[in-house]
């Protein structure tokens, strides 16, 4: 990104429309190291990005200056700040200047794609893509993402156990651990995974032997909670984007959706590389705010003690005894979730 070196940190002030028909918008438009991201200017909430490569002046030679995320007009920004205007034409310069036959990448669908696919391998290295489109994807394309991914999943595991009691129990414990408005699913599988997995879109899979090896509910709810834990501190949709490449990473960034396939085969990943647990300093506060002893998750985790000992020296219940996860009637439910 030699092209944007001097323009580092670059924002300012822009009036953006989003459609021929929207009103415009006076918004923070900040330069970043991949796109053009446009923000509300008192809440900071974005409101567009735009791919660099992708950013075109409507208007050339006129202020103020008039960009477009396309060479159409149907949602486009206008500045007046001469820095942030030399920032985006020395971008569209570089990326011209690499583009070997212009007229005709510019008259072709297949051209662009092309363009774009350079512009990925010139401007962004793989991790940085990633991280980018990860922190970009919307909450209902995770929850999609997230379903795609536990419908791979079930071609080892089968189909999730969905006794009726069991299900209730299992929304009740969400509500419990997390939140009423959480909006956070709990899925039992019979096979296939031996600790609980969180997948995109606030999906956490529990193994069945964590539910029916247990006495209590405690240490199943415990592999629950540190699945959203790992999941907070590294987003698993960042593995998932690995397993599925640059194009696919890109056609999701650009268009909001994977392309058809791009989830096959991320079962046997998601199984063969089991992320880190949390770090104890994380589950701990978890633990305490939820309502929730350490010590039953920690012993089933690592019987020996050997890695879990804070969890169990600490545990925040150890001399109190923590308000009840549910009813011994939803408790036998969950453990018949798979045979109903």
């Amino acid at each position: 990104m030699t092209a944007l070196n001097k323009y580092e940190k670059l924002e300012c002030l822009g009036l953006w429309r989003e459609s021929l028909q929207g009103k415009r918008r006076e918004v923070i438009a900040n330069l970043g190291a991949t796109s053009l991201i446009l923000s509300d200017q008192k809440s900071d909430v974005a409101l567009s990005h735009w791919s660099l490569p992708a950013v075109r002046r409507l208007n050339p030679g006129q202020l103020p200056a008039v960009f477009g995320p396309s060479s159409d007009d149907t949602e486009t920004l206008e500045i007046d700040d001469s820095d942030m205007i030399a920032a985006l034409e020395t971008v569209h310069a570089a990326i011209s200047a690499a583009r070997p036959h212009p007229g005709r990448l510019r008259n072709s669908v297949l051209g662009l794609v092309a363009v774009g696919v350079l512009a990925v391998g010139v401007f962004w290295l793989p991790d940085a893509l990633v991280q980018h489109t990860a922190s970009f994807v919307p909450a209902s394309t995770r929850a999609d993402i997230g379903q795609q991914a536990l419908t791979d999943l079930t071609r080892i595991t089968g189909q999730p156990c969905t006794g009726a009691g069991g299900t209730a129990a299992l929304d009740k414990l969400s509500a419990r651990l997390f939140g009423p408005d959480s909006a956070v699913g709990i899925v039992v599988i019979r096979s296939g995974l031996k600790q609980a997995r969180s997948l995109p879109g606030r999906i956490v899979v529990l193994p069945e032997a964590l539910i029916a090896e247990q006495d209590g509910p405690e240490a199943a709810a415990g592999f629950a909670l540190a699945a959203r834990v790992a999941a907070e501190q590294t987003d698993p949709m960042i593995a998932m984007l690995h397993h599925m490449g640059i194009p696919a990473t890109f056609r999701l960034l650009t268009s909001g959706a994977l392309p058809e396939g791009a989830m096959t085969g991320y079962a046997e990943t998601l199984i063969a590389n089991p992320p880190a647990p949390a770090a104890d300093s994380a589950l701990l506060p978890k633990f305490e705010a939820a309502g929730l002893a350490t010590a039953p998750y920690a012993t089933a985790r690592d019987p020996s003690g050997d890695t879990t000992r804070l969890l169990i020296e600490a545990d925040p219940f150890a001399n109190v005894v923590p308000p009840a996860l549910m009813p011994d009637g939803d408790w036998v439910a969950l453990q018949d979730i798979c045979t109903q």
